[in-house]
């Protein structure tokens, strides 16, 4: 999705959120319906989903990437699903490039399917929370500490996919960033047995950015986070250039970018998944960030995962 998020998005101080609730309601209630009426179908192998219900860049992807590897060293034949889209190319290279096995189907049921025909016994759904008609074994929820649920509020009022209801059927949510003791009571009173864990970002390639002026470029859900861990990596950002999501950038745009960095002597960073756009370009002055995704309590983590091997289907 080629998404802005609008300022008021984080905040209730604005009254657009409240000019909206009409459609938002009625947003609530269509998803309540939907969920009342679908078939949920349960399937011969165990369905583990990454999701989320803050819209966009909470870190499905990499957190779906390392738990395939975990999971694979244990024994289980793991695939990525991923529904397909054709403009998320990005993603599906970048799962490639760090993983074997990723299927993507139009639709999740097909691609489960498929990845049962080639004997899988485990597979990761990378997004899917909110499609109902699969039955899941283990749903996880991720968040971002810099945006957790924004103003609270589903879209269109807020940049909540649904409501903190659907959290009651969530076994882990994982936040990215620091401990948050106010966020955790606040979503116990949805669903007292969920577990917290927390991670971070590792930027691997720091000091081949030290000492350089930067021109950072971020074309993801929620571009400020890869602002902030340059930032926390002290990384001398200069010119921060923020794309929609998914953005398909033209030759001639990274070539603009190019030749400005070469007049103010800076040089150029961007994401990993933005760079997957571009790759083929073969630009040898453009680099990306390389980051390592790290669990605290990651064998904790494993273990409360490896549970649904014990039970019976």
């Amino acid at each position: 999705m080629k998404l802005i998020k609008p300022k008021f998005w984080g905040t209730k101080k604005s009254v657009f959120p409240y000019v909206l609730l009409p459609i938002t309601f009625t947003l609530i209630l269509l998803i309540w319906i939907k969920k009342k009426i679908t078939r949920v179908l349960k399937f011969k192998v165990k369905v583990i989903c990454i999701g989320n219900i803050y819209l966009g860049g909470t870190g499905k992807t990499p957190l779906s990437i390392f738990l395939a590897k975990e999971i694979s060293k244990i024994g289980k034949k793991t695939a990525i699903i991923r529904k397909f889209y054709k403009n998320h190319i990005d993603e599906y290279k970048l799962i490639e490039k760090n993983y074997s096995y990723l299927i993507t189907e139009k639709n999740r049921v097909d691609g489960i399917n498929k990845a049962i025909k080639r004997g899988f016994d485990t597979v990761i759904l990378d997004d899917g929370f909110q499609d109902y008609k699969i039955n899941k074994d283990f749903n996880i929820l991720c968040f971002n500490e810099n945006q957790l649920i924004g103003n609270g509020f589903v879209i269109p009022s807020g940049p909540l996919r649904e409501t903190l209801n659907s959290i009651e059927n969530v076994k882990i949510i994982i936040i990215n960033g620091k401990k948050n003791e106010i966020f955790e009571k606040k979503i116990k009173k949805y669903n007292k047995e969920v577990s917290f864990y927390y991670s971070n970002y590792n930027l691997k390639n720091a000091e081949k950015f030290k000492n350089e002026k930067l021109i950072a470029i971020a074309g993801i859900g929620n571009p400020e986070n890869f602002f902030k861990l340059l930032q926390d990596n002290n990384l001398d950002v200069k010119e921060k250039l923020v794309f929609p999501d998914h953005f398909l950038f033209k030759k001639s745009e990274i070539e603009k970018i190019i030749k400005r960095s070469k007049e103010k002597n800076y040089k150029i960073i961007m994401t990993e998944k933005d760079f997957c756009r571009i790759k083929d370009y073969n630009y040898s002055s453009i680099d990306y960030a390389e980051v390592d995704l790290i669990i605290n309590q990651k064998e904790k983590l494993l273990n409360d995962i490896s549970k649904i091997y014990d039970k019976i289907s």
